[in-house]
């Protein structure tokens, strides 16, 4: 049976990944530290953190496989820094502590278009977050590489994102797979299957793949 590690759980993609994995019989143990408390369920363990000062030296860091859906967007962080801090910061720091407990695998939620080089800050964090989470040395490490997430009604609307939605919608022929937005339950599948039959090595799932 096979213990899974959730950073982010509350977040649209974080929440389909715990549900599918306390759904799955595959899966004996849910670790899902939280900022706050979430539903109780018999496989679920929820610590209850502050990602500025997460606990060293917890014995829940240890599992067979941990998926990260942890991050924010720049109109909630404020600032570039505010928001560098949370998707590279934050990421690196809890993928730090679980490989250091001796968690082998890990699943980052990236982005399509991460480069070192990028023009956008967000894809530069993306790209700066992947090549830090490499150097630690994971048995195995995925990053999934989504492009615009459809995941349904947000607390916070995004305008810009919603329309952008809507139109890749309507222009879904015309487009590329790689360029077709993504349901979260689909990139919360792929993730969950790639953590559970992970290989050896650095692996990459473009978006185009998802579909």
């Amino acid at each position: 049976m096979t213990s899974i590690l959730i950073l982010g759980a509350t977040g649209l993609v974080g929440q389909q990944l715990l549900t599918l994995a306390l759904d799955d019989t595959r899966i004996s143990q849910v670790i899902a530290p939280s900022r706050r408390a979430l539903a109780a369920h018999p496989k679920l363990s929820n610590p209850i953190v502050d990602f500025e000062h997460l606990p060293l030296d917890a014995s829940w860091w240890r599992a067979d496989v941990v998926l990260c859906a942890l991050g924010t967007t720049m109109r909630l962080a404020g600032s570039q820094a505010a928001f560098y801090r949370v998707d590279h910061d934050y990421v690196l720091d809890a993928a730090r502590l679980a490989h250091q407990a001796g968690s082998s695998v890990f699943v980052l939620n990236s982005s399509t278009g991460a480069k070192l080089d990028a023009s956008s800050f967000y894809l530069r964090v993306k790209a700066e977050t992947e090549r830090d989470l490499a150097a630690l040395k994971f048995s195995s490490l995925i990053l999934v590489r989504p492009s615009l997430l459809d995941g349904g009604p947000r607390r916070q609307q995004r305008l810009g994102e919603s329309i952008a939605i809507v139109l890749c919608k309507l222009l879904g022929p015309l487009l590329t797979k790689r360029l077709r937005p993504i349901s979260t339950a689909k990139l919360a599948k792929a993730m969950l299957c790639a953590g559970l039959s992970a290989k050896p090595g650095i692996h990459v799932i473009e978006s185009e793949q998802l579909h």
